[in-house]
């Protein structure tokens, strides 16, 4: 079986280490990577300090990951850095791309014709935008006006996102379709979840370390509740990349395997609906 690609993301902003936004971005990239049949293997929050960024870029690319997301910091203010620490990252200049000039133009121009802004055209600011790393291909914002950006270093393909959800969705879900489906291929993922009448793990812990053992293939996790009155809590059984069917009969079987233990140790269980990825 080919190991499913990996995937990093790095999230950018002061904002978001402060926690005064939420990072709903990671989230969203994670269950798509996922539902793909992907294996996101990191996640870093940064600041918006140009060389913070750029050596998280050189690492992911020494690692060989396939597919590195950074999202925030592509607008057209100063402390927008995420393009020039991207290329700082991949060891490139920073030049003035014509493609997404005239993307970040027509933005403007259609936002302006909406009544949505008072003035159409290019400013420096909006310029700066265009501004990408050589060889970089622009990505089509259908929604903002910072185009995306996919740049390939090495074995890894950087794409660069707006950190507006709105924008980043629509990019990676219209524009970025083709390359997710080169790079994902028909990759799939499966899971089911298990509820059960314990809150107590260590209770359940000779039950299910045999099941995960029995089935490597199968990410298996017990996620525990805060102690309350209803003594429950859930178990995850997910499996990604491959057939949809092959998949969903590893999950089954795993489920399977567990409820005979948890029977054998006298502890009620009930199927529950998995969360969509």
């Amino acid at each position: 079986m080919t190991s499913p690609p990996t995937v990093e993301i790095l999230a950018i902003g002061n904002e978001l280490l402060r926690g005064e936004i939420l990072d709903t971005n990671t989230q969203w990239l994670c269950r798509l990577v996922t539902a793909r049949g992907g294996r996101v293997g990191r996640v870093t929050l940064l600041p918006n300090v140009e060389p913070e960024i750029a050596e998280a870029v050189r690492s992911a690319i020494l690692r060989g990951v396939a597919v590195l997301f950074t999202s925030g910091g592509l607008g057209p203010t100063d402390d927008d850095l995420a393009l020039a620490a991207v290329a700082r990252g991949a060891g490139v200049e920073v030049v003035l791309n014509e493609q997404a000039r005239a993307m970040v133009r027509a933005s403007y121009d259609d936002f302006h014709a909406r009544g949505i802004i008072a003035e159409p055209g290019l400013n420096p600011f909006r310029e700066k935008m265009a501004r990408l790393p050589a060889g970089a291909e622009p990505l089509d914002n259908p929604v903002g006006t910072a185009p995306g950006v996919l740049l390939r270093a090495g074995a890894t393909a950087i794409i660069s996102l707006p950190g507006v959800p709105p924008e980043l969705e629509a990019i990676v879900s219209q524009t970025l379709a083709p390359f997710l489906d080169r790079t994902f291929g028909s990759g799939a993922s499966a899971s089911l979840m298990l509820t059960v009448r314990c809150n107590d793990e260590s209770i359940m812990a000779p039950a299910l370390t045999g099941v995960v053992a029995r089935h490597p293939r199968v990410y298996i996790k017990s996620l525990a509740r805060a102690l309350s009155e209803v003594p429950e809590l859930d178990i995850l059984f997910l499996a990604t990349g491959g057939d949809p069917q092959e998949l969903q009969s590893l999950v089954d079987a795993a489920c399977a395997d567990l409820c005979q233990g948890l029977d054998a140790l006298s502890i009620p269980h009930r199927p529950k609906a998995a969360p969509t990825p």
